[in-house]
């Protein structure tokens, strides 16, 4: 919307920082933030009233979660949604066809993410949304969006899978790269969703995938850089740094209020929603291999689960003393935060690991 303000820039210069995508992502950072300060303390209140004894705790799980996080509200993720929808809303570039694409998934797995929190919290029980008709309207949300990327982009790269470290070296996946793009916004939701389990766990990471997915968004949408780089130019993707900046400014928010002692948790109304924007986002900019690493604790914390599954169908035995991995370590006897700032540096680490393929090639 204030992208518009840069037009009178022709007729006064001081408006023709409203054309920068580096501004207007500071904008968007700086007023979703605010937002979230400023009506998150109203919002977590009403949620308090409304849910009553709040997220239900898991009694499998460390006996000292029944004590430090009971009553806690949940569907914290509408303050993030809220502030990252409104400040995408104000500082992008509303033509953009990618940015309504990625706010069509974030919104859409916030909606699947609040009516399961719902269910939840209406039965006071972990079974909230079944798993199979969630997955089933995520995948279709990810084929429309995926469908959508390919039209808009390139039509010489839009269905090809790019790989990184590597100059050059892509796959052209058909209409079989729509499929590949939902698997990874469905993968992305659910690996966040995943990680989701301890104060400030999942969000700190997410932050940091959001800032560096900002860069590259940024690099790969700007033809001089791309071209210097060896990485694929994909014009108009550019404007997805102001959506990044908005979800970091909105996970800084949420943050202030996450820390532990937790007073909300963001549920997965938030987690789905962030997960989902961060798929569609590796999709959009081609670095679908890259969110992998960089978001390499989410995948950690998934494969966590699939093998201990696995490992107890198959042999009836457990890997982990409890799955995801975070519940594993504290069984072992590490400290909530412990396990949250050790893993935040993990994914610090990988972060610098991902962003590296941008010049290592």
């Amino acid at each position: 919307m204030l992208y518009f303000l840069g037009q009178l820039g022709e007729h006064l210069t001081a408006f023709n920082v409203f054309r920068y995508i580096t501004f207007r992502t500071a904008g968007a950072m700086v007023t979703a933030l605010f937002f979230v300060f400023l009506f998150g303390p109203g919002m977590i209140s009403a949620l308090r009233i409304r849910q009553g004894r709040g997220q239900p705790i898991r009694e499998d799980g460390p006996a000292s979660h029944l004590v430090t996080k009971k009553g806690t509200p949940t569907m914290g993720g509408l303050m993030i949604l809220s502030g990252a929808v409104i400040a995408t809303l104000l500082w992008s570039n509303l033509a953009n066809g990618y940015v309504w694409v990625v706010l069509f998934v974030t919104i859409g797995f916030g909606a699947i993410g609040l009516y399961d929190d719902y269910l939840k919290v209406k039965r006071m029980s972990h079974k909230g949304f079944g798993g199979r008709q969630r997955l089933l309207i995520e995948a279709l949300i990810g084929v429309i969006a995926c469908y959508a990327i390919s039209v808009l982009g390139d039509p010489s790269i839009s269905t090809s899978l790019m790989f990184p470290f590597v100059k050059g070296l892509a796959v052209n996946l058909g209409w079989g790269f729509v499929l590949f793009g939902a698997f990874v916004v469905v993968a992305a939701g659910n690996s966040v969703n995943l990680t989701d389990g301890l104060d400030g766990l999942a969000i700190v990471p997410v932050m940091i995938a959001a800032g560096c997915f900002g860069l590259i968004a940024y690099l790969v949408g700007n033809q001089n850089f791309a071209d210097y780089l060896f990485i694929n130019y994909v014009p108009g993707t550019g404007e997805l740094s102001v959506v990044c900046g908005a979800l970091i400014g909105a996970g800084l928010g949420f943050l202030w209020f996450n820390a532990p002692p937790a007073q909300i948790f963001m549920g997965d109304t938030g987690s789905l929603a962030l997960g989902g924007a961060l798929g569609s986002i590796a999709v959009a900019t081609k670095h679908e291999i890259v969110l992998a690493i960089v978001g390499g604790l989410f995948v950690l914390e998934t494969v966590s689960v699939i093998v201990q599954v696995a490992s107890f169908r198959l042999t009836g035995k457990r890997v982990f003393k409890m799955a995801p991995i975070h519940h594993h370590f504290e069984h072992m006897g590490w400290t909530e935060s412990q396990v949250v700032i050790r893993f935040w540096i993990i994914s610090f680490v990988l972060a610098l690991i991902g962003l590296s393929s941008l010049k290592l090639r």
